[in-house]
C-alpha cells in the first residue's frame, strides 16, 4: 500500500495523539512501520495510546506530554525529537480544542485560548520543525476543519482558528516550493471523536438544547470514523496533496460553499436543520 511504502522507517511527529484522529493516525503509522514521536497534553490518554500500539514498541515509539500553548516547550521538544530519534520526516499537527458560545457572549480569554492552541500551536510546531523537514525533504500536515472553509454560528473562535490554519498552510506551501517539503492542510467534516463532547461551554446557544442533546446530535452527523479519517489523511499526505478533505459531508459542504458563497449557510440549514444547530 502507498501508506506503508511512504511511512515505513520514517520519523513521524503526531500532536493530539492521546485520542481521536491523532490516536488513529498514530496507530496507522505504527502499522506502516514508522518511528513515532507522540505528544499530547493528556498524559493518561497518551499512555493509553502507547498501550494500544502493542509490543514491541521500545525504541520505535516516544511519548511526551506537551502543551501547545507553551512556545518554549515546543522549541525544546523539537530538539528532543532530533536528538533522540533523528530529524523528523513528517509532522502531523492534529491537536485542537473547541468551545461553544456566540462571539458577543464569549469572553476574550476564551477566544485567545482557542487561537493559542489551534492556530499558534500549529505555527509554533511548524517553526520548530521546519529545519528538520527541510533536511529530510519531508511533509508538514496541519489539521484545519470544514469550519476552516465555512463559518458556523456559536463557533467564531474555532472557525477563526481553523481559517487561520488554512491561510497559514496554503501560504507556507507556496513559500516552500522547491525545497522538497510538502505542506498539506486537512479539512475533516463530522468525525466520530470526542472533540465536541469535550468542548467547553462559554454560553449556551439560542436554540436551547442541553449539552447532552448537542452531543447526541453531533454523534448522529459524525459519519466518518477516526480510523477512516486517518487513512484519508495519510493517503493524501503520501500523495503530497495540499488540500485533504475528509468525509462525504465535508466534500458536500465545500462544494455548496463554493457554488453559493453568499447563501451557503441558509442552504445548509435548510438541508439539515438539526445538524446545523449541533453547536
Amino acid at each position: 500500500m502507498m501508506i506503508d511504502k511512504t511511512f515505513a522507517g520514517k520519523i513521524c511527529v503526531v500532536t493530539g495523539a492521546a485520542s481521536g484522529i491523532g490516536r488513529a493516525v498514530a496507530q496507522r503509522l505504527h502499522q506502516a512501520g514508522a518511528v513515532l514521536a507522540l505528544c499530547d497534553i493528556d498524559a493518561q490518554g497518551l499512555t493509553e495510546t502507547r498501550a494500544m500500539l502493542g509490543e514491541p514498541v521500545s525504541n520505535r515509539v516516544m511519548t511526551d506530554c506537551l502543551d501547545l500553548a507553551d512556545a518554549t516547550a515546543i522549541a525544546a521538544y523539537a530538539d528532543h525529537v532530533a536528538q533522540t530519534l533523528g530529524p523528523a520526516d513528517y509532522v502531523f499537527n492534529i491537536a485542537g480544542l473547541a468551545r461553544v458560545g456566540t462571539f458577543d457572549t464569549t469572553p476574550l480569554s476564551s477566544f485567545e485560548t482557542v487561537m493559542n492552541v489551534n492556530f499558534y500551536g500549529v505555527v509554533r510546531m511548524s517553526k520548530a520543525f521546519l529545519g528538520q523537514l527541510k533536511q529530510t525533504r519531508g511533509g508538514l500536515v496541519n489539521v484545519s476543519s470544514i469550519f476552516g472553509i465555512i463559518g458556523y454560528p456559536g463557533q467564531a473562535h474555532y472557525c477563526a482558528s481553523k481559517f487561520a490554519v488554512r491561510g497559514f498552510s496554503e501560504t507556507l506551501a507556496q513559500e516552500l516550493d522547491g525545497t522538497g517539503v510538502s505542506v498539506s492542510c486537512v479539512h475533516p467534516g463530522g468525525v466520530a471523536t470526542n472533540i465536541a463532547r469535550n468542548a467547553q461551554i462559554d454560553a449556551m446557544p439560542a436554540h436551547g438544547k442541553s449539552k447532552d442533546v448537542m452531543d447526541a446530535d453531533f454523534d448522529k452527523v459524525a459519519i466518518t470514523s477516526a480510523d477512516k479519517a486517518a487513512d484519508i489523511i495519510l493517503t493524501g499526505t503520501a500523495k503530497r496533496k495540499r488540500r485533504i478533505i475528509v468525509g462525504g459531508d465535508a466534500k458536500m459542504i465545500q462544494l455548496i460553499s463554493r457554488l453559493f458563497p453568499q447563501s451557503y449557510a441558509r442552504i445548509l440549514r435548510r438541508l439539515n436543520p438539526d445538524s446545523y444547530e449541533v453547536l
